[in-house]
């Protein structure tokens, strides 16, 4: 038996005698003594740690198989997947004027209609639910609660469906939060709200100058106003978006919402994300703040502070697992407010990315979006590539102008991962 080429070996906090094992394969993670690394090597293992180091994807019997059982890993689990999954962008209309827009020049009133309303559940009748559980809606944006009555429209058409064929159905909302008012979660609750995913971009004098209205005000007292009303009725994630300037004033944010009784026991989970800078045609002219990669120095730094900031603190955060890319999976849908359907957000109006429309079907993505480019000797044997398969999609697109090939996070991980595993073990995640 060797060690797996997937296993990491980092420093323990419990001192010198002991180290931390963790699978990027399957997310396993152990502290063992240091001179178990030494009985691994040579071989001088007991039975019973043998079988502990096995059953948890540390050891294999052999590493060319280990490597070929990878090239399978994502099918295995789309096969396992008992959820279909849609995003549903309502429009491209938008109250707040944000400076990093990620609609760019793509933003306006464009709203999904009755007419493509209509496509859609048919779209959803005729999808494949032989062994699906449940099938979900995220409502998108623009701001997805300018299109309120939509919402409630497809729910009760989607929801009547869902149970004719014994599954379940929920959406949740990627809102800006300014109109989540508690009567609205009371319209939508009983038709399937379980989430509401609300930005806000750090504290009060960084979130309006990146998130105002677009007359000109700000929007922080407001959002902060409705969370407080609604987080007991609905599940509320906060997100936000940094930047180089300004991500560590980010756990001010934190702070100021535990000051004002919004803890861990109101909102579970706070997660922050670097702003990625839009190069195509659709980016806005006068914004350059954001990232052009994983590779820049300085999102190492904001990763692991801000994840601290957050855990110390009580709130969760995902952990750190195996997570390919939302395109790779089978199940998961993105369908425009024109009926067009893509694979990413991030896609969306770009004609080369464009998969199909509802009114017919969804085209096999992995070859025109190079979903299988990752399945080459280097990847395979690189121990990050259950975490990246790849990378991201839509930033190699925005980099590079071109999904082929991989959008390599070695680098990224070189510098977070060590950091990051600490924090699992620390916070018992």
């Amino acid at each position: 038996m060797v060690l797996s080429k997937y296993t990491k070996i980092y420093p323990s906090a419990e001192g010198a005698d002991s180290r931390i094992l963790y699978s990027t394969k399957n997310a396993a993670t152990i502290i063992v003594p240091s001179g178990m690394i030494d009985d691994i090597e040579k071989g001088g293992l007991s039975e019973e740690e043998k079988e502990t180091l096995v059953g948890l994807g540390f050891l294999v019997e052999n590493p060319d198989q280990e490597k070929r059982e990878m090239l399978g890993f994502i099918s295995e689990l789309n096969a396992l997947n008992k959820s279909l999954r849609y995003v549903v962008v309502l429009n491209l209309d938008c109250n707040l004027g944000c400076k990093y827009c990620f609609e760019g020049v793509r933003k306006g009133k464009f709203y999904l209609t009755d007419e493509v309303e209509a496509r859609f559940v048919d779209f959803v009748k005729r999808s494949d639910l032989s062994n699906k559980k449940d099938l979900q809606i995220t409502f998108y944006g623009g701001e997805p609660l300018l299109s309120m009555e939509r919402i409630i429209s497809i729910s009760k058409k989607v929801r009547t469906f869902a149970e004719s064929k014994g599954i379940q159905y929920g959406f949740s909302l990627v809102t800006n939060g300014t109109r989540l008012k508690p009567e609205v979660v009371r319209r939508l609750t009983p038709l399937g709200l379980k989430s509401a995913k609300v930005t806000l971009d750090g504290p009060k004098r960084v979130h309006d100058a990146f998130r105002p209205f677009r007359y000109g005000s700000g929007s922080f007292d407001i959002i902060v106003r409705n969370i407080e009303e609604v987080c007991d009725s609905v599940r509320i994630q906060v997100g936000g978006n940094y930047t180089r300037g300004n991500y560590r004033e980010f756990p001010l944010l934190v702070d100021y919402l535990m000051d004002r009784g919004l803890t861990p026991g109101k909102i579970p989970m706070i997660k922050f994300d670097p702003v990625v800078n839009e190069s195509s045609e659709f980016a806005l002219p006068d914004f350059h703040d954001g990232c052009d990669s994983t590779e820049e120095p300085w999102l190492v730094e904001a990763t692991i502070l801000l994840r601290e900031e957050v855990l110390k603190r009580g709130y969760r955060q995902p952990k750190i697992m195996p997570s390919p890319c939302v395109m790779a999976l089978d199940d998961s849908l993105i369908v425009n407010y024109d009926g067009t359907l893509y694979k990413c957000p991030g896609m969306i109006g770009r004609k080369e990315c464009c998969i199909g429309d509802v009114a017919s079907s969804a085209n096999n993505s992995r070859g025109s979006h190079g979903l299988d480019d990752w399945k080459n000797e280097d990847c395979l044997a690189c121990s990050y590539l259950p975490l990246c398969f790849g990378g991201c999609k839509y930033s190699k697109l925005v980099r590079d102008g071109n999904m082929r090939g991989v959008n390599c996070k070695k680098k990224y991980f070189d510098g977070t991962l060590e950091g990051l595993v600490a924090q699992d073990v620390r916070y018992d995640l």
